[in-house]
């Protein structure tokens, strides 16, 4: 596949915006008649008491529930409950509830960390065909400046949309996660992260966005599942993989790239997201790595320093470092903690948030990016320029995220290049 190349402009954030609902056509049911609790007493449970307790009601009456107490669903994505307790709830509701539950309220179904991959895009497609719909008809309806704003909301869902087309040869793509509502935030995956034993999320950093490179992202998450999957073949050890083109939070631009707000932000969207899979497979866990990308990576050092998520292996790339300062706080082994730093990124080694990464004092161990030939195949392999080089196809770099995310550290190439260009794979 072609390598990814990407322009950036300048990008004025937009504020922060909860999750919208999308409903169906309220029906009138009296809560009273069923003997259950009436819907506002309900609306007040919050966490597992609400998921029970929508599971307890009638089919008929869910989506007059949603339709009045849409804060209701708002604030329980907002402080779900355990990814563990939801599989486990999930996993006791009748399927006809189920059912019912996402047709009223895909929003929730959708979102909701530690339900099955395969129920959330359902509900996730459901929910962004209706909000294309909706925004659609309601386009002509607006006046002009009104116009401008639903215009570049359109725009950001049909990029989901366009996302989700799966080339000829590609593995099947799941939308696991969708905001409708501006600045939008989606996760696409590519691969059966159901059954898959090696997960790889992408975690972006500044000017990624859902209206300018979810498509993008979601080709560099199909080029790094094919390199595993080749990977995987060529060495016969069995097994598959998926990789997760993740923009689950709002990254920053060029006007609040310097506050660390939407790193927190996003470490505690990544934690709930990484969760949330560990809780659906929890009977077979998959072997689970973050490559996070520049400011991506201080979002991912945060999330594991704090001890909200456990990975296996953590990629930081063209990373302004972070509020960690040694490997050690990340509580993670230094072999399972990598750094690639590629010649001309000028982010690198700038320690904007704190102490480098790749130097030497933090402790990770270094992952060649210059290019070279490759120890085990004799294929060249380009080196990553500048700071958005390393996802290129064919490169040293995406070589190296590769074997990384299927766990053969082994042979990620690092250390000094040889005399005659070929590059020396990790000793261990």
């Amino acid at each position: 596949m072609s390598a990814v190349r990407f322009t950036v402009a300048a990008l004025v954030v937009s504020t922060l915006i909860v999750v919208g609902v999308v409903v169906a056509v309220p029906s009138e049911v009296d809560a009273n008649e069923t003997g259950l609790p009436a819907s506002a007493s309900l609306a007040d449970r919050g966490g597992m008491a609400l998921l029970d307790g929508l599971a307890a009601l009638p089919a008929s009456a869910l989506p007059a529930f949603v339709f009045d107490h849409p804060d209701a669903v708002v604030a329980l994505l907002a402080s779900p409950p355990a990814a563990t307790e939801v599989s486990d709830w999930w996993a006791l509701t009748p399927q006809s509830a189920r059912t019912a539950i996402a047709g009223a309220a895909p929003t929730l179904v959708g979102n909701l960390d530690g339900l099955p991959a395969a129920a959330r895009d359902r509900a996730n497609r459901a929910e962004l065909a209706a909000a294309i719909d909706d925004a659609t008809r309601e386009l002509p309806t607006l006046g002009r400046s009104e116009r401008v704003d639903a215009r570049q909301r359109l725009h950001m869902l049909g990029e989901i949309r366009s996302s989700l087309q799966v080339p000829v040869g590609t593995a099947a793509h799941t939308l696991i996660s969708l905001d409708t509502t501006w600045p939008g935030r989606a996760a696409v995956a590519v691969g059966d992260i159901e059954t898959a034993d090696y997960v790889s999320y992408l975690v972006p950093g500044m000017f990624f966005s859902t209206d300018r490179l979810i498509v993008e992202w979601t080709v560099i998450a199909e080029d790094l599942h094919d390199e595993q999957e080749r990977w995987l073949a060529r060495l016969g050890t069995g097994g598959s993989s998926a990789t997760v083109a993740w923009i689950g939070y709002e990254t920053p631009g060029l006007v609040n790239v310097g506050s660390l707000d939407l790193a927190r932000e996003g470490a505690t969207a990544i934690s709930r997201a990484v969760g949330g899979v560990r809780a659906d497979r929890q009977r077979v866990e998959p072997y689970v790595t973050l490559l996070s990308h520049s400011y991506g990576s201080t979002a991912a050092m945060l999330a594991i320093a704090a001890g909200q998520v456990t990975v296996d292996a953590l990629v930081l790339i063209g990373s302004p470092g972070g509020e960690v300062s040694s490997v050690r706080d990340l509580h993670m082994a230094p072999d399972r903690v990598y750094v690639g730093e590629a010649v001309g990124d000028l982010v690198t080694g700038s320690g904007y948030f704190g102490v480098p990464p790749g130097s030497a004092g933090f402790g990770a161990r270094g992952m060649r990016v210059a290019g070279g030939t490759d120890p085990i195949t004799g294929d060249r392999l380009s080196a990553a320029a500048g700071h958005l080089g390393y996802f290129d196809p064919g490169s040293e770099s995406m070589r190296n995220m590769a074997l990384v995310g299927i766990d053969r550290g082994d042979l990620v190439t690092s250390g000094a290049a040889g005399s005659d260009g070929t590059l020396l794979a990790a000793d261990h």
